[in-house]
């Protein structure tokens, strides 16, 4: 027994400074180099004159519950990024098949003319994170009527205006077709 002891220390110790220290500064390293920012996500200072909004961070979901803007994904932890997390809640919970019902009861309101049945699944459930700043396609595309008619614009405009910024899946493969939020009403508020 201890002649196993001293070699499992030495693992022990030679694995804590292989995968706490050495890994996480190659990690760290290439998202120096690599990723937007220099790891620290891709960032968008904009100040809407109407309304005074600054935004920040494209990686991270923002509530937008304005009808002359897209509305975002539901969030479980209200947008704050310090408390990223689902609900916890099963699908079969009441607390949470109220909480998506008073979400799509809303929508609806806010959307006249769009049945239950069409709203996608996306606008009414907040993700894993809580934090997801992209919604479908057809969650932008529901909601073009109440924007053009708030701001008076055509709906053709403002399809447009969401497939320019509709990102495909990476290399065709890995994931759904996606609109980040932020981009897209950042966008429509430059419309001409």
């Amino acid at each position: 027994m201890k002649s196993n002891i001293l070699p499992a220390i030495k693992l022990t110790f030679l694995c804590i400074l292989f995968f706490v220290v050495a890994y996480t500064f190659v990690v760290w390293s290439i998202g120096q180099v690599v990723a937007p920012n220099n790891g620290k996500g891709e960032t968008v200072s904009y100040i809407n004159s109407k309304d005074n909004l600054k935004y920040g961070f494209v990686n991270i979901g923002q509530s937008f519950t304005h009808d002359n803007y897209f509305w975002s994904r539901p969030s479980a932890v209200g947008y704050n990024a310090a408390g990223s997390g689902g609900s916890n809640k099963g699908p079969t919970n009441t607390d949470y098949l109220k909480s998506v019902q008073q979400t799509l009861d809303t929508f609806l309101v806010h959307n006249p003319g769009i049945k239950k049945s069409q709203v996608p699944v996306d606008m009414i459930t907040a993700s894993g994170s809580g934090l997801d700043p992209d919604i479908s396609p057809k969650a932008a595309m529901i909601q073009v009527a109440r924007i053009a008619k708030v701001r008076n614009i055509s709906e053709e405009k403002l399809i447009v205006l969401v497939n320019q910024h509709t990102e495909n899946p990476l290399l065709g493969v890995f994931g759904p077709p996606k609109v980040n939020v932020l981009k897209l009403n950042i966008a429509l508020d430059n419309l001409k």
